[in-house]
């Protein structure tokens, strides 16, 4: 399958020189020099920018729905950490790109947004103040004009990587053919180079490398700002072995530095008898990671007597637990720390090889482990429909190694990080947690799925999420070398059915006409099935058999009576609220 729309690249393809180009042109020659791919949809506001691009070659990857196109932007960046960029028209198109554009924002993602925009001479009589609700969402706007529309974009990329935020590019209406005027930009602001992140001074270090040497039982928790911060997972790994300390990670930054030591997942999605070893800890170094509530467990994750040391980029991100904080980057910040200590922990002073060598991790669970809701042979739980339990589980076998998770919002979200494994820290990627949406996967299956096509791309989804993002289903199946979508199918919205309708709301309005996922995939050119049992899910390992070639569509109708540990932990004692979900 084409991965990308538009010709084949042309690198003798000579655009419009500096002098002659219009502002489009312009603006496409900074997408060329800092960006992989395009995503987007085409309107009038667009048009002129995107026919520049691909008529040199420039990759174009057509979505069905503006969201669409943020959301798979966004993923290329979390699967990939290269550069995102998207474009959508003016009004309508930009406005549909809001959710998408919120969960960016929120989960700090260095995204370029282009659109178009109303003309400089005024808006029309459809226009909206498109700025003001970006601005709303927290994404500054950069609307360019004659003068120098290169530097103003090439600096919207430096400010977005830098500062990990989207911004919107805007390109008035009345410049799509504008030419750029010619040493208009003489005296204006140029491209200003964004300095390396500083490494930490020594004595903002002490109190950090006096706990960590003391420690009798250290433990690193590692959050995205190690994914994305440059030599920060390598110099982790030094530090961990050095100290012979353990690490988690956020569900986000899973693998970040090797499976040496690792004890999965810090927070709701953890395995209890893995935390139950986090809360022995004496001493607690997290890095890049919110500690927002979630992660931290509702504060049982760390025990109360620990040392909690905290290194963050942003000052404000000081959690209340913590004793010594450092602003630092992630990478500069860890390199550090490393180096007073040893390879080893004989080198610094632990003959015994430090906690890790003293304490056994547990083992990881098996499919014929998972009793509680139904039965091995069947994989039913007492209702007749699947456990989504079993299910889970047994993807961890069947499924291709090399693998991206992408999960969208919903109640099923805690499943798959307990029961499968991921080979890296950009393999499993969660969308929509940060703005609490759903129904962006479909499209962020898409921008997964470009960013890593030499693997097999894995959409989880629940059937409301699914339903909502359908017209990006057909994008996926287009795009896909390799995928497998799996709906967790509980005919349900389950957040809300677990949350309210356990307190006594009527559940009426959180019930889903149950929808044949794998039909409609059929129908998009996709294979397919809707099991009934545990030994259904031999189609999927056939197709995998066969080289996992295309998109496969595996849709799981789930007991709704089984409810993930996370959601029943979060609820436990009727909480007057839910509880958010991860971020970082």
């Amino acid at each position: 399958m084409t991965a990308v729309a538009g010709r084949p690249a042309n690198p003798t393809a000579t655009p419009a020189t500096e002098a002659a180009a219009t502002v489009p042109q312009a603006v496409a020659r900074v997408v060329r020099e800092r960006a992989a791919v395009l995503f987007g949809l085409m309107g009038n506001g667009n048009a002129h920018l995107i026919s520049e691009l691909t008529s040199t070659g420039f990759p174009f990857v057509t979505v069905r729905h503006e969201a669409g196109a943020v959301a798979a932007a966004d993923a290329y960046f979390r699967a990939s950490g290269k550069p995102a960029t998207a474009t959508v028209t003016y009004g309508a198109g930009f406005t549909n790109t809001l959710t998408a554009l919120s969960e960016a924002a929120i989960a700090r993602i260095p995204l370029i947004l282009i659109v178009g925009d109303a003309p400089t001479s005024g808006p029309r009589f459809f226009d909206v103040d498109q700025a003001g609700m970006a601005a709303a969402a927290g994404v500054e706007t950069v609307r360019v004009d004659v003068q120098d529309p290169a530097a103003q974009v090439r600096h919207a990329y430096d400010r977005a990587a830098a500062e990990s935020r989207p911004i919107v590019v805007a390109i008035p209406y009345d410049l799509v053919e504008a030419p750029v005027q010619a040493g208009a930009a003489a005296g204006r602001a140029r491209d200003v180079p964004m300095p390396a992140p500083a490494a930490p001074h020594e004595a903002e270090l002490e109190p950090l490398v006096a706990a960590l040497r003391g420690a009798e039982r250290p433990l690193i928790i590692a959050g995205r700002g190690v994914v994305d911060s440059a030599g920060a997972p390598g110099a982790l790994r030094r530090l961990a072995d050095g100290l012979g300390a353990f690490i988690a990670t956020s569900v986000m930054a899973r693998q970040v530095s090797g499976p040496e030591g690792d004890l999965g997942i810090a927070g709701g999605f953890a395995r209890l008898e893995r935390v139950e070893l986090m809360r022995q800890a004496d001493v607690v170094l997290v890095v890049g990671a919110g500690m927002n509530p979630f992660q931290m467990r509702y504060g049982t994750l760390v025990a109360e007597d620990a040392t909690v040391l905290q290194v963050d980029s942003r000052a404000g991100r000081r959690h209340g637990r913590t004793g010594h904080f450092l602003v630092a980057d992630a990478g500069a910040a860890l390199g550090a720390l490393a180096a007073p200590f040893g390879s080893t922990p004989q080198e610094n002073g632990r003959p015994d090889g430090g906690w890790r060598a003293r304490q056994p991790l547990p083992a990881a669970p098996r499919v014929e482990d998972v009793r509680e809701d139904g039965s091995v042979e069947d994989g039913l739980a007492e209702d007749g429909r699947l456990n989504p339990r079993t299910m889970a589980l047994a993807l961890e076998d069947i499924l291709p190694r090399e693998r991206t998770f992408v999960q969208d919002g919903g109640h099923f979200i805690g499943w798959i990080p307990l029961m499968c494994s991921v080979p890296d820290a950009r393999s499993h990627l969660f969308v929509g947690t940060a703005f609490q949406s759903i129904g962006l996967g479909f499209p962020s299956a898409v921008g997964a799925a470009v960013a890593r096509p030499e693997r097999t791309t894995v959409l989880v989804t629940g059937d409301g999420g699914g339903l909502m993002a359908l017209a990006d289903f057909e994008s996926f199946v287009r795009q896909a070398r390799s995928g497998v979508v799996v709906v967790f199918n509980d005919a349900a919205y389950g957040a809300e059915l677990h949350q309210y309708a356990a307190r006594g709301l009527d559940a009426a309005p959180m019930l889903i006409e149950e929808v044949d996922f794998a039909a409609l995939g059929r129908a998009f050119g996709a294979e397919g099935i809707k099991a009934r049992s545990l030994q259904d899910l031999d189609a999927l390992r056939d197709w995998v058999a066969r080289g996992a070639e295309g998109v496969f569509v595996l849709d799981l109708p789930i007991s709704q009576a089984v409810v993930a540990e996370y959601m029943a932990e979060s609820m436990a004692g009727a909480k007057p609220a839910p509880r958010p979900l991860p971020v970082d």
